[in-house]
């Protein structure tokens, strides 16, 4: 998460009854570290999962559940707190709220100031399996989604009544992850963006192998930006530990080979391709099938090496290839380096960056380079850093690119 990326952001959270009240507590403090205000709207069956006081004590704001509530000025609550609002986010959003909103029902708070509201709505079912699969809910999802609603989720898996099934409301980073995407420029919407992102590693046995210090961080914000900036997006993984995106489809690879393999397979439905994992150069020609062993004479094994696929050159050199994006982790003279792999690469942008002062940190410092020089950036946190990346991809790419 970016630091204040929802900075200036008014929310309204409106609480229905169901036990995945209990995530929206970390769910307010999600909204609030990122920098939202959050005004809190419950109904009167979302106290009885959780109290008005916590709400009130973790969104900082007082918390409203009546229609006829004293404390606005004018008691109109369900006018004036949607007239402040970017956005109102009903979660959990229950089976017979999210009918009432379908057929414009409005017969306390929370569905009023829906009704009067105008701003944009999203919500996040959360109900039993056979509740979410009922045609009547089904019907009612359907006509929300036709009148410009926004529903995130549900999710799959176990349920508070012991079932297991669709119906869960998704977990509270993903629906933080949901929301600030909503309010992102999709300066790439309906693009489809082909990423590969962290180390890969070379086995030399069934135990050991050649890799490096890439955390892939860089490529999986790089993923999360260019999805919340409206694209389609394909993520290719080296072995890394780092949870998926929201609404990013990944792809996890081991080897070299195995990533060339993933991406020459993908390329052909993409728009962008952007080249940021930090591929081996060689591997070992033949991969011992058992653990090697230290020998008597203590004598070190020797290994024949062959070169692996160059993936970026092989994108660049298609027919009609996407737009290519490279990424260079030097050790040493950027300047010069970057744009020779630039040329070399045959690509219209590289991104340099010197590796042992960014892998495995949450920082970075990049310089742009292309045919017009270089420009550099200043060091940022890998996201903020991410979404300027992605604005400045989009700047540059030719009008042949866009999708007709």
């Amino acid at each position: 998460m970016a630091t204040a990326e929802l900075a200036g952001k008014h929310l309204v959270l409106g609480m229905t009854g169901g036990i995945a009240c209990y995530k929206i507590a970390e769910l307010t403090r999600l909204l609030t570290k990122a920098g939202a205000t959050v005004q809190i709207a419950m109904t009167e069956a979302a106290t009885q999962f959780i109290t008005p006081v916590t709400m009130q004590a973790l969104s900082g704001r007082p918390v409203y559940t009546s229609q006829w509530d004293a404390r606005i000025d004018n008691n109109m609550p369900h006018i004036d707190l949607s007239r402040e609002a970017d956005a109102i986010v009903i979660a959990p959003a229950s089976t017979d709220f999210l009918a009432k909103l379908a057929h414009g029902m409005a017969d306390d708070l929370l569905s009023t100031l829906c009704i009067a509201r105008d701003c944009p709505l999203l919500v996040v079912p959360a109900m039993n399996r056979q509740m979410w699969q009922n045609p009547a809910t089904q019907r009612n999802v359907a006509q929300l989604r036709a009148d410009g609603v926004l529903v995130l989720g549900p999710d799959s898996g176990a349920q508070a009544c012991g079932e297991v099934g669709d119906g869960r409301m998704i977990e509270p980073e993903a629906a933080y992850e949901a929301i600030a995407s909503f309010f992102q420029p999709k300066v790439l919407a309906s693009r489809r963006v082909l990423i590969t992102a962290g180390p890969t590693f070379e086995p030399l046995d069934p135990v050991r192998g050649i890799t490096n210090l890439s955390s892939g961080k860089m490529g999986f914000a790089l993923a999360r930006a260019a999805q919340q900036a409206g694209a389609d997006v394909h993520l290719v993984a080296g072995p890394v530990a780092l949870d998926t995106p929201w609404g990013v489809f990944r792809e996890d690879v081991q080897t070299a080979q195995q990533m060339h393999d993933a991406v020459m397979q993908a390329v052909v439905d993409c728009d962008i391709f952007i080249a940021v994992a930090a591929v081996a150069d060689w591997r070992v020609d033949h991969v011992s099938v058992h653990k090697i062993k230290k020998t008597a004479d203590r004598k070190m094994p020797s290994f024949t090496f062959v070169e692996n696929p160059d993936i970026l050159a092989a994108v660049a050199k298609l027919p009609h290839p996407p737009f290519c994006v490279g990424f260079a982790a030097e050790s040493g003279n950027l300047d010069v380096n970057g744009e020779e792999k630039r040329v070399r690469k045959n690509v219209p942008l590289l991104i340099g960056n010197l590796g042992p002062q960014t892998f495995g940190r949450d920082d970075n410092e990049v310089a742009l380079f292309e045919a017009g020089g270089v420009t550099k950036l200043p060091r940022a946190d890998k996201t903020t850093l991410a979404q300027t990346l992605i604005g400045e991809i989009a700047r540059r790419l030719p009008d042949t690119s866009l999708i007709s």
